[in-house]
């Protein structure tokens, strides 16, 4: 490391050692703070979020069919380093993963329960609770994050530049990104990584005590929690030092195949004609309200108004806290793409595997409640799934399989996080040392578990859409610089024809 990357670093791991130690010593006053400064950015910044998201989607369909589609991130040689069923498996896990089997069945089970319009348990709010979950985890998220590794991969692997989030300003701010202000960007980056990634540990170890409560009786409570924590701790870390092509490609291709068995598992075990006319309908649901529902805060409704900011709005900070960590993860393993190849997949893809992991574990939990009359909504959110298995057959063994696959998921996450913030924090560097990813693998435990202790998962949330602010005029700066430097590529690659055809014309006059 340079003296510029020691320093953000040193500030780095001063400021979140700060935080820390804070969250130790005044619990309470923090998790008021953290009340207090939720509140007010909910309230203010809503509108901001929602059209700041619905750009970003819009954004990224522009790039699938714009005329920067053929350019390659990297040289024009460059070959794709994972086959592409390796490259999903790696993009998806680091994307999405704990959340997935935390929210799967709770989210539309809550939304099936307290819909933002109309009264809930009837038929129109599960359809309307299904859609509003896809809303959350399709296109809008994965356009954040592709736009975000775009960027980043673009001027990685074609430029040249370090992998960091200051780079993809350089179109625009010039050589000012080495200075001061990419300094304070990549530190602004570094801690929206931090609390975005807690936010899913803490809710992963919460998940996992549950299962554990489930299946053994260990009681579900914060030291329980903490002691799960400091324990996976150990294993992401050992994973992280394998480096990205051994220890977390390998937990990727683990947590994907995990996954695709409880995938299938649940949709044979569980009403699977339901299932399937649920998926449909909800298509056309989701697809006929997307816009709409991006774009609605409903002034004159407190109860919508309430439900947008309480779950819309916090899920696009989430996603937007994420983008550094996801984007760089995706953009280290995309090399060689072109980028209308890049954009489909990463925003379709997923996209689709998210709507039908929802459909089938929120429509099994909905269906339980609907029509078996079962109390599935009155459920805590770690609890949720758990409750289902229990009224499906091998419900033991499906617990065993969540619990086996929320801890590789939290492997996944962590180390996947702790490899990013050694890159923020040593000038990009692919390959951060040893005692780099263990400082940065301690501090986001430490983090998440204050979080945990000063506001539980209010305090997680409220971490992320503060975090997520500053970020998001980042991403926006980050959007023109991107169209900015993909039209100079294209001018210098026309004048290159150009000179060519002009060669070829006076070789045909001469001879």
């Amino acid at each position: 490391m340079d003296k510029s990357d020691r320093s953000i670093f040193k500030v780095s791991v001063g400021i979140a050692s700060l935080f820390v130690l804070i969250g130790i010593l005044i619990p309470e006053q923090l998790g008021q703070a953290m009340v207090v400064a939720q509140g007010f950015m909910l309230e203010s910044f809503g509108w901001f979020y929602q059209l700041v998201a619905t750009f970003f989607l819009v954004f990224s369909i522009f790039m699938i069919f714009s005329k920067y589609g053929k350019i390659k991130l990297g040289k024009a040689d460059s070959q794709p380093e994972f086959s592409r069923p390796t490259w999903f498996a790696m993009l998806f896990s680091a994307g999405m993963g704990i959340g997935l089997l935390f929210y799967g069945v709770s989210e539309p089970i809550a939304h099936f329960a307290s819909p933002p319009i109309g009264d809930g348990h009837t038929e129109q709010s599960a359809i309307i609770g299904m859609r509003y979950t896809w809303l959350h985890w399709g296109l809008h998220a994965w356009a954040i994050y592709a736009i975000v590794a775009l960027a980043l991969a673009y001027q990685k692997f074609r430029k040249g530049a370090p992998g960091l989030m200051s780079a993809t300003l350089y179109p625009v701010l010039g050589e000012k990104v080495k200075g001061p202000i990419g300094q304070t960007v990549d530190v602004v980056a570094v801690f929206a990584t931090l609390f975005g990634v807690a936010a899913s540990l803490g809710l992963g170890s919460q998940q996992i005590n549950a299962g554990l409560e489930y299946l053994i009786g260990i009681p579900n409570n914060f030291m329980v929690q903490m002691v799960i924590m400091s324990i996976i701790t150990v294993l992401f870390i050992i994973s992280a030092n394998t480096g990205i092509s051994r220890g977390i490609k390998l937990v990727s291709n683990v947590n994907m195949s995990l996954a695709t068995l409880l995938f299938f598992a649940m949709l044979i075990l569980g009403p699977t004609l339901f299932l399937l006319n649920m998926f449909t309908t909800s298509l056309g649901s989701y697809i006929q309200n997307v816009a709409l529902m991006g774009l609605s805060l409903s002034p004159f409704d407190g109860n919508e108004s309430a439900f947008t900011q309480g779950w819309t709005v916090f899920y696009w900070a989430w996603w937007i806290s994420w983008t550094p960590f996801v984007g760089m993860f995706i953009a280290r393993v995309s090399k060689g793409r072109t980028i209308r190849e890049f954009m489909v997949a990463v925003l379709f893809v997923p996209t689709l595997v998210c709507a039908l992991w929802f459909t089938v574990f929120g429509g099994t939990g909905i269906y339980l409640e609907f029509v078996q009359g079962l109390n599935v909504s009155g459920q805590g959110l770690e609890t949720a799934l758990f409750y289902v298995y229990q009224h499906l057959p091998f419900g033991i063994l499906l617990s065993i399989l969540t619990v086996a696959l929320i801890t590789t998921f939290f492997v996944t996450s962590a180390d996947s996080a702790t490899f990013v913030l050694g890159m923020l924090t040593t000038g990009g560097d692919l390959n951060p040392t040893k005692r780099v990813k263990i400082t940065w693998g301690v501090i986001l435990v430490a983090s998440t578990l204050v979080l945990m202790a000063s506001g539980g998962l209010a305090g997680l949330q409220t971490a992320i859409i503060v975090s997520a602010l500053p970020l998001t005029f980042i991403v926006l700066v980050m959007c023109y610089g991107l169209v900015k430097a993909l039209n100079k590529d294209l001018k210098e690659k026309n004048n290159e024809k150009g000179k060519l055809k002009e060669k070829k014309m006076i070789g045909k006059t001469a001879s």
